[in-house]
Protein backbone atom coordinates (compact mmCIF):
# COMPACT_ATOMS: atom_id res chain seq x y z
CA UNK A 1 0.00 0.00 0.00
CA UNK A 2 1.07 3.47 -0.73
CA UNK A 3 2.23 5.26 1.83
CA UNK A 4 1.67 8.73 2.17
CA UNK A 5 4.31 11.46 2.07
CA UNK A 6 3.41 12.95 6.03
CA UNK A 7 3.52 9.35 7.10
CA UNK A 8 7.05 8.87 5.39
CA UNK A 9 8.21 12.20 6.49
CA UNK A 10 7.24 11.32 10.32
CA UNK A 11 8.30 7.78 10.30
CA UNK A 12 11.76 9.43 9.52
CA UNK A 13 11.29 11.78 12.13
CA UNK A 14 10.53 9.41 14.33
CA UNK A 15 13.22 7.08 13.46
CA UNK A 16 16.26 9.81 13.51
CA UNK A 17 14.97 11.19 16.93
CA UNK A 18 14.51 7.90 18.54
CA UNK A 19 11.04 9.00 19.48
CA UNK A 20 7.49 6.99 19.28
CA UNK A 21 5.76 8.02 16.54
CA UNK A 22 2.25 7.62 17.79
CA UNK A 23 2.96 10.15 19.69
CA UNK A 24 4.37 12.51 17.54
CA UNK A 25 1.16 12.22 15.16
CA UNK A 26 -0.65 12.84 18.59
CA UNK A 27 0.62 16.33 19.45
CA UNK A 28 0.30 17.00 15.72
CA UNK A 29 -3.14 16.71 15.33
CA UNK A 30 -3.84 18.52 18.40
CA UNK A 31 -1.65 21.50 17.29
CA UNK A 32 -3.76 21.03 14.03
CA UNK A 33 -6.58 21.73 15.76
CA UNK A 34 -5.73 24.50 17.72
CA UNK A 35 -4.52 26.24 14.28
CA UNK A 36 -7.92 25.29 13.12
CA UNK A 37 -9.61 27.14 15.79
CA UNK A 38 -9.80 24.08 18.56
CA UNK A 39 -12.62 21.62 16.76
CA UNK A 40 -12.44 20.15 13.24
CA UNK A 41 -13.37 17.03 11.35
CA UNK A 42 -11.85 13.95 10.56
CA UNK A 43 -11.59 14.55 6.97
CA UNK A 44 -10.29 17.87 7.61
CA UNK A 45 -7.52 16.35 9.85
CA UNK A 46 -6.40 13.71 6.77
CA UNK A 47 -6.62 16.49 4.34
CA UNK A 48 -3.89 18.64 6.29
CA UNK A 49 -2.05 15.73 7.88
CA UNK A 50 -1.63 13.68 5.13
CA UNK A 51 -2.63 10.79 7.24
CA UNK A 52 -4.62 7.92 6.79
CA UNK A 53 -8.57 8.59 7.96
CA UNK A 54 -8.38 4.93 10.10
CA UNK A 55 -4.77 6.35 11.73
CA UNK A 56 -6.78 9.76 12.65
CA UNK A 57 -9.75 7.78 14.28
CA UNK A 58 -7.45 5.39 16.05
CA UNK A 59 -5.43 8.45 17.38
CA UNK A 60 -8.44 10.44 18.54
CA UNK A 61 -9.81 7.72 20.36
CA UNK A 62 -6.79 7.79 22.48
CA UNK A 63 -6.85 11.34 22.72
CA UNK A 64 -10.69 11.69 23.47
CA UNK A 65 -10.23 8.87 26.23
CA UNK A 66 -7.41 11.05 28.01
CA UNK A 67 -9.54 13.60 28.08
CA UNK A 68 -7.46 16.24 25.71
CA UNK A 69 -10.03 15.60 22.86
CA UNK A 70 -13.81 15.14 23.10
CA UNK A 71 -16.53 14.36 20.73
CA UNK A 72 -19.17 17.17 19.36
CA UNK A 73 -22.59 15.82 19.06
CA UNK A 74 -22.01 17.06 15.49
CA UNK A 75 -19.39 14.32 15.53
CA UNK A 76 -16.29 16.97 14.89
CA UNK A 77 -13.73 16.72 17.11
CA UNK A 78 -13.02 19.63 20.04
CA UNK A 79 -9.31 20.36 22.04
CA UNK A 80 -10.81 18.91 25.92
CA UNK A 81 -10.55 20.73 29.36
CA UNK A 82 -7.62 18.41 30.47
CA UNK A 83 -5.31 20.77 27.54
CA UNK A 84 -5.89 23.78 29.83
CA UNK A 85 -4.03 23.05 32.68
CA UNK A 86 -1.11 22.09 30.33
CA UNK A 87 -1.52 25.37 28.99
CA UNK A 88 -1.84 27.19 32.13
CA UNK A 89 1.31 25.91 33.21
CA UNK A 90 3.13 26.02 30.13
CA UNK A 91 2.20 29.90 29.90
CA UNK A 92 3.81 30.51 33.51
CA UNK A 93 6.85 28.38 32.53
CA UNK A 94 6.99 30.44 29.21
CA UNK A 95 6.75 33.73 31.53
CA UNK A 96 10.03 32.15 33.79
CA UNK A 97 12.16 31.62 30.43
CA UNK A 98 11.18 35.40 29.67
CA UNK A 99 12.35 36.93 32.71
CA UNK A 100 15.95 36.95 32.57
CA UNK A 101 15.81 38.32 29.02
CA UNK A 102 13.31 40.68 29.83
CA UNK A 103 15.24 42.02 32.95
CA UNK A 104 18.33 42.44 30.79
CA UNK A 105 15.98 44.55 28.67
CA UNK A 106 15.06 47.06 31.34
CA UNK A 107 18.76 47.64 32.43
CA UNK A 108 19.44 48.58 28.90
CA UNK A 109 16.80 50.35 27.97
CA UNK A 110 15.30 51.73 31.49
CA UNK A 111 11.73 51.21 31.01
CA UNK A 112 9.64 48.48 31.76
CA UNK A 113 9.82 45.40 29.52
CA UNK A 114 6.32 42.96 28.73
CA UNK A 115 5.89 39.87 27.18
CA UNK A 116 2.86 39.01 25.45
CA UNK A 117 0.96 36.36 23.74
CA UNK A 118 -1.77 35.78 21.58
CA UNK A 119 -4.79 33.44 22.60
CA UNK A 120 -7.23 32.90 20.93
CA UNK A 121 -8.64 36.61 19.88
CA UNK A 122 -6.63 37.93 22.80
CA UNK A 123 -3.59 39.16 23.91
CA UNK A 124 -2.21 37.58 27.67
CA UNK A 125 0.83 39.31 29.30
CA UNK A 126 2.60 36.51 30.43
CA UNK A 127 5.75 37.74 32.35
CA UNK A 128 6.89 42.16 33.06
CA UNK A 129 9.98 43.24 34.96
CA UNK A 130 9.16 46.64 35.64
CA UNK A 131 11.32 49.43 35.31
CA UNK A 132 13.47 51.07 38.07
CA UNK A 133 11.83 54.60 37.42
CA UNK A 134 9.67 56.05 40.10
CA UNK A 135 7.52 56.94 37.35
CA UNK A 136 6.60 53.95 35.47
CA UNK A 137 3.85 51.53 33.89
CA UNK A 138 2.70 48.66 34.92
CA UNK A 139 0.70 45.84 33.32
CA UNK A 140 -0.37 42.76 35.60
CA UNK A 141 0.39 39.34 34.41
CA UNK A 142 -2.31 37.51 33.22
CA UNK A 143 -4.00 40.98 31.95
CA UNK A 144 -6.10 40.58 28.77
CA UNK A 145 -6.81 43.16 26.18
CA UNK A 146 -7.90 43.42 21.97
CA UNK A 147 -4.86 43.55 20.10
CA UNK A 148 -5.54 46.57 17.96
CA UNK A 149 -5.20 49.04 20.75
CA UNK A 150 -1.55 47.64 21.73
CA UNK A 151 2.28 47.78 20.31
CA UNK A 152 2.14 43.63 20.83
CA UNK A 153 -1.36 43.19 19.50
CA UNK A 154 0.24 44.77 16.26
CA UNK A 155 3.79 42.87 16.46
CA UNK A 156 1.42 39.46 17.17
CA UNK A 157 -0.83 40.21 14.13
CA UNK A 158 1.59 42.11 11.38
CA UNK A 159 2.53 38.48 10.19
CA UNK A 160 -1.29 37.28 9.88
CA UNK A 161 -3.00 37.30 6.36
CA UNK A 162 -5.16 40.58 6.06
CA UNK A 163 -8.48 38.39 5.66
CA UNK A 164 -7.40 36.48 9.25
CA UNK A 165 -6.82 39.79 10.79
CA UNK A 166 -10.19 41.15 9.54
CA UNK A 167 -12.06 38.25 10.98
CA UNK A 168 -10.54 38.55 14.33
CA UNK A 169 -11.22 42.25 14.34
CA UNK A 170 -15.24 41.09 13.38
CA UNK A 171 -15.18 39.20 16.08
CA UNK A 172 -13.59 41.13 18.79
CA UNK A 173 -14.70 44.75 17.75
CA UNK A 174 -12.47 47.64 17.99
CA UNK A 175 -13.66 49.68 21.05
CA UNK A 176 -11.95 53.27 22.02
CA UNK A 177 -9.67 52.79 24.99
CA UNK A 178 -8.69 56.90 24.09
CA UNK A 179 -9.49 58.81 21.36
CA UNK A 180 -6.01 57.83 20.01
CA UNK A 181 -7.04 54.25 19.45
CA UNK A 182 -7.36 52.93 15.84
CA UNK A 183 -11.02 52.06 15.53
CA UNK A 184 -11.33 50.99 11.72
CA UNK A 185 -10.00 47.52 10.29
CA UNK A 186 -8.58 49.66 7.67
CA UNK A 187 -6.87 51.40 9.70
CA UNK A 188 -5.29 48.77 11.25
CA UNK A 189 -4.30 47.15 8.55
CA UNK A 190 -2.68 49.63 7.40
CA UNK A 191 -0.84 50.44 10.54
CA UNK A 192 0.10 46.63 10.49
CA UNK A 193 1.88 47.89 6.52
CA UNK A 194 3.61 50.56 8.92
CA UNK A 195 4.63 47.56 11.36
CA UNK A 196 6.05 45.54 8.40
CA UNK A 197 8.02 48.08 6.91
CA UNK A 198 9.48 49.51 10.08
CA UNK A 199 10.31 46.04 11.38
CA UNK A 200 8.61 46.72 14.85
CA UNK A 201 5.42 47.90 16.41
CA UNK A 202 4.49 51.22 18.05
CA UNK A 203 1.34 52.09 20.65
CA UNK A 204 1.43 55.99 20.76
CA UNK A 205 -1.01 56.67 23.76
CA UNK A 206 -3.79 54.18 21.90
CA UNK A 207 -3.91 51.81 24.77
CA UNK A 208 -3.39 54.79 27.68
CA UNK A 209 -2.99 58.43 27.44
CA UNK A 210 0.57 59.38 28.47
CA UNK A 211 1.87 56.31 27.46
CA UNK A 212 3.93 54.82 24.44
CA UNK A 213 5.13 51.16 23.81
CA UNK A 214 7.62 49.84 21.45
CA UNK A 215 7.10 46.00 20.61
CA UNK A 216 8.68 43.05 18.19
CA UNK A 217 7.70 39.52 17.61
CA UNK A 218 9.59 36.81 18.89
CA UNK A 219 10.60 34.39 16.24
CA UNK A 220 10.27 31.13 15.95
CA UNK A 221 8.59 31.17 18.72
CA UNK A 222 6.86 28.13 19.48
CA UNK A 223 3.02 30.15 20.00
CA UNK A 224 2.64 33.36 18.66
CA UNK A 225 4.72 36.08 20.85
CA UNK A 226 6.04 39.18 21.05
CA UNK A 227 8.00 41.80 23.63
CA UNK A 228 7.46 44.88 24.57
CA UNK A 229 9.26 48.18 26.25
CA UNK A 230 6.61 50.52 27.72
CA UNK A 231 7.11 53.92 29.68
CA UNK A 232 5.77 57.57 29.86
CA UNK A 233 5.35 59.10 26.18
CA UNK A 234 7.98 61.93 27.79
CA UNK A 235 10.57 59.53 28.08
CA UNK A 236 9.84 57.03 25.10
CA UNK A 237 10.32 59.46 22.50
CA UNK A 238 11.26 59.81 18.90
CA UNK A 239 15.43 59.55 19.89
CA UNK A 240 14.78 56.54 22.90
CA UNK A 241 13.07 54.78 20.05
CA UNK A 242 16.04 54.44 18.06
CA UNK A 243 17.90 53.03 21.29
CA UNK A 244 15.52 50.93 22.34
CA UNK A 245 14.04 49.29 18.80
CA UNK A 246 17.50 47.28 18.66
CA UNK A 247 17.67 46.07 22.06
CA UNK A 248 14.27 44.87 21.28
CA UNK A 249 15.41 43.03 18.41
CA UNK A 250 18.35 41.62 19.84
CA UNK A 251 16.45 39.89 22.86
CA UNK A 252 13.69 38.78 20.98
CA UNK A 253 16.26 36.86 19.26
CA UNK A 254 18.07 35.35 22.04
CA UNK A 255 14.57 34.50 23.55
CA UNK A 256 13.82 32.79 20.43
CA UNK A 257 16.63 30.90 20.43
CA UNK A 258 16.45 29.63 24.01
CA UNK A 259 12.90 29.12 23.41
CA UNK A 260 13.92 26.67 20.45
CA UNK A 261 16.89 24.97 21.91
CA UNK A 262 16.30 21.64 23.46
CA UNK A 263 17.65 21.74 27.01
CA UNK A 264 18.76 25.20 27.43
CA UNK A 265 18.06 26.70 30.56
CA UNK A 266 15.26 28.77 31.73
CA UNK A 267 17.90 31.31 33.52
CA UNK A 268 20.59 31.06 30.57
Amino acid sequence: MPTSSASTTGSARSAASGGVQSLERAFDLLERMADAGGEVGLSELAASSGLPLPTIHRLMRTLVACGSVRQQPNRRYALGPRLIRLGESASRLLGAWARPHLARLVEETGETANMALLDGDEVVYVAQVPSKHSVRMFTEVGRRVLPHSTGVGKALLAGFPPEEVRALLGRTGMPAATDRTITTPGGFLAALEEVRRLGYAMDDNEQEIGVRCLAVPVPDSPTAAAISVSGPAGRVTEEATERIVPALRQVAAELSEALTTPGASPTA
